[in-house]
């Protein structure tokens, strides 16, 4: 009889279980800047019973997210990554609140309304739509005047327009939007950074009067045109080791406060991947999924990886926190060090790798061979939203990695 009892229970919990109430919606979120450039993202909704979830979509990207507080009028929401939250409250039409995301300074708060509907951004419709499919050479100013050269790489699918543009210190990530008539507007947003990308298309297809705006305020100019051969050069943001026959020498604690030295013994006879990185990095996401995945397939064949991590804080436990989410997100088994200095401390790299010059870009990466030297620094890192530039970077990665363990 008690069996019965069981199996009965079992059987209604089931039966309850797949009557429980299933709703979906999807949202258009918008970040509203005060120029009126305002950075527009999208958010599928799946409510089972009381259980809910997010997906932020950028693209052929998606972030889930499950970690809510929700109340009779409000819901806060704890992004995956960064330390980022949204505090909204219920209105009649979706939801208003803030986006806060954490700064060197401190903390950064910025207006976000969420609303129902699908479409991301409506352009005029208009009989002349131009293909913007390939690879442009464009140059962006900042504010100072201060001019720096990048790639844009686009697919366009009627008027829908995707792709993302490379630096010299990593890409923008997975960027969507429409281009139609003579005018193009693309954003992304991932937690802690959210851009968003506008340009006229001339009539000799050219892009021009290009607008780049990220997060709260900042603002550049852009201007781009077709060349399929450009590629950039690297050369100012590489570390360089200044002796090539120094070894680094470096110890600090993982996220369990343990002490880690690249001289331990694990670490002897191996070829060794430095990862220089931070919490607060979109490339360096990419890039932990990337060495992640790579470490566990090739652990055993001789090649080790450390992540040295610069935090916006000098707080040990701040650092972990945010540390652990990457940890738990990409499955790391590599230890994630904490150097104690902050990313945009000028004496970084002569506190924590006085062997090297400057750091110029987060993620870097410095390479050694299996006698303990550097062998090879690289600066950024191409995301998957760049295409061919991410296959490129793993191919030429594992090349160097399996000539070096020869």
């Amino acid at each position: 009889m008690k069996k019965l009892t069981v199996s009965l229970i079992t059987v209604l919990s089931i039966i309850m279980s797949a009557h429980a109430q299933t709703t979906s919606v999807k949202w258009r979120a918008q970040i509203n800047r005060k120029d009126g450039r305002n950075i527009i993202f999208n958010i599928d909704e799946l409510r089972i019973g009381k259980k809910m979830s997010w997906v932020i979509r950028n693209a052929d990207e998606r972030l889930t997210i499950n970690d809510f507080k929700e109340t009779k009028d409000s819901l806060i929401v704890a992004l995956p990554f960064f330390a980022a939250e949204l505090y909204l409250k219920k209105s009649s039409t979706g939801f208003t609140g803030q986006w806060k995301k954490a700064g060197s300074k401190g903390d950064i708060y910025t207006p976000i309304e969420i609303t129902k509907g699908a479409q991301r951004y409506s352009l005029p419709i208009t009989k002349n739509v131009s293909n913007l499919s390939g690879r442009w050479r464009a140059i962006f100013t900042n504010a100072e005047g201060k001019s720096s050269d990048a790639i844009a790489e686009f697919k366009q699918v009627g008027s829908k327009l995707t792709g993302s543009i490379l630096t010299t210190t990593g890409d923008y990530r997975f960027l969507e939007g429409q281009a139609n008539g003579n005018s193009l507007v693309m954003s992304t947003f991932d937690g802690t950074h959210a851009f968003y990308f506008s340009a006229k298309i001339s009539s000799d297809g050219t892009l021009k009067d290009g607008i780049f705006a990220s997060g709260a305020s900042s603002i550049e100019a852009w201007i781009a045109k077709r060349d399929a051969s450009v590629e950039l050069d690297e050369s100012d943001v590489l570390m360089r080791v200044k002796e090539p026959i120094q070894k680094l020498n470096f110890k600090f604690p993982d996220l369990n406060g343990n002490p880690v030295s690249i001289e331990d013994e694990r670490f002897k006879g191996k070829v060794v991947i430095i990862q220089i990185m931070g919490s607060w990095c979109p490339n360096c996401m990419d890039e932990t999924a990337f060495l992640s995945k790579y470490y566990q397939e090739h652990k055993k064949s001789g090649i080790e990886v450390i992540g040295l991590a610069y935090e916006y804080s000098t707080d040990f436990e701040k650092a972990k926190n945010n540390l652990m989410r990457f940890k738990t997100r990409f499955n790391v088994e590599y230890p994630m060090l904490i150097t104690g200095v902050t990313s945009s401390d000028p004496l970084r790299t002569e506190k924590t790798l006085p062997q090297m010059t400057p750091i110029k870009a987060f993620p870097s990466m410095i390479i050694i061979g299996k006698d303990g030297l550097v062998k090879k620094t690289h600066a950024g890192y191409s995301g998957p939203a760049t295409g061919i530039h991410h296959e490129k970077f793993k191919r030429e990665f594992d090349e160097l990695i399996m000539e070096l363990l020869k």
